[in-house]
This record gives C-alpha cells, structure tokens and sequence, in this order.
C-alpha cells in the first residue's frame, strides 16, 4: 500500500483543497449513484476511494438511518475528509480508514466483513489493479446487498475528435478509462451469484452499473 499512498499523497497533497469544486461538472452521474443506494435503516454502507468524503456527506444526509463508511489509499484525501465530515457533524455517522482498495481487511478496519450497500465512485479508473478491487467488492456485499459502480465509460457514442481529446486530459491525470468496465463487472458478479444492471450516460461519457446479491 505504501507505493499507492505515496503515490496518491502527491497528486492529492495540494489539489484536495480545490478537488470538489473542480470536478464537479465533469464526474457525472455521482449524485444519481448515491440517491439509488437506497439503504434500509441500520444498513451498512462502504465506499471504496471516498476521496474527499464528498459522497459520504451527501449519503449521509439523504440516508439518516444508515451507517457509513470510507476506505481510501490517500492519507491527505482522508485528513480532507474528516475535516469535512466533522464540520457537517457528522462525525458519528460516518468512519474512515486507510487501506488498499485491491486488497483490504474490513473486519480489521471496521469491525464487519460485510455491507449491504457498496460504492465505488470515479475510482476504478484510477487504480491499476481495478480488476481485484472490484472482485475485493463485490466479496464484501452482504446478502441482499448491492454494489453501486459510477466512472467514466467507453464514449464509443462521442464524436471520435472529442473521445480522443477526453482520453488524453484524463491521461494528464493519470486517469484511464475502463472501456470493459461492464463486462469484467458482469464476469465477476457472475462467478459470485451477482446480477448485473448498467446504463451508459452521455453517449458512454459515464457508466453506471449496479451488482445485486440475492
């Protein structure tokens, strides 16, 4: 972990204090993700790479019942978020943790190895290692539960000029869209009993996929 830490500690070290206001326009589809979480009072929600605790605040006020938790590799990222979380008061609700999204101890971290709701938000396209955190995932969705994905999809409906331009601004971020997001998320849920739900938006600018566990 500590490669990634440090690697995340540098890019965020001075960015993190600007972060939400500068992506704010162009991580579509976050707010959607959150409000289908739809968590039942007393359940347990996760968020893999909760960054800034931006979507945990939100989470938290729109779900009043549920219980919320944040992992992320990025000391800086989680001193931003728990300055955030504390000035919403939200401090009680909500718990955070560094750790590795491919390869985390949950009962370690949090005291549970399970959670009804998961969430990975404009994460997975910053994590090489993007296929064992989904896998890593979708093995901690309880029973009943769900894992919520939002990230930037295939484009393969934009104009290619645009597609091409997009790909290497993200680039510049080290951000790397992964254009087989849906079927590497249906491949793993399948092997684990998940059904799977996704939907393009924008003409594939973002993706939203969702893995149900009966």
């Amino acid at each position: 972990m500590s490669d990634a830490a440090a690697l995340m500690d540098r890019m965020y070290r001075q960015q993190r204090h600007i972060y939400d206001l500068t992506r704010k326009y162009y991580l579509i589809g976050r707010d959607e993700a959150i409000a289908r979480l739809d968590p039942r009072p007393g359940d347990a929600v996760l968020e893999i790479g909760c960054g800034t605790g931006r979507n945990l605040i939100r989470a938290a006020r729109a779900h009043s019942d549920a219980r919320f938790f944040g992992l992320d590799v990025s000391r800086a990222m989680l001193d931003t978020a728990e300055a955030s979380i504390r000035r919403a008061g939200l401090s009680d609700r909500i718990a955070l943790a560094q750790g590795d999204a491919s390869d985390f101890d949950a009962t370690a971290l949090f005291g549970r190895p399970m959670f009804e709701r998961v969430m990975i938000s404009y994460a997975l396209s910053m994590i090489p290692p993007w296929r064992e955190t989904l896998a890593r995932a979708l093995d901690g969705v309880a029973a009943g539960g769900a894992l919520h994905v939002v990230d930037f999809g295939d484009c393969a409906g934009l104009p290619r000029p645009l597609k091409a331009g997009l790909r290497l601004w993200l680039a510049a971020f080290d951000v790397t869209p992964r254009d087989d997001l849906g079927a590497t998320l249906a491949s793993l849920a399948a092997a684990r009993g998940l059904s799977v739900s996704t939907e393009d938006w924008r003409r594939g600018y973002a993706t939203l996929a969702v893995a149900r566990r009966a």
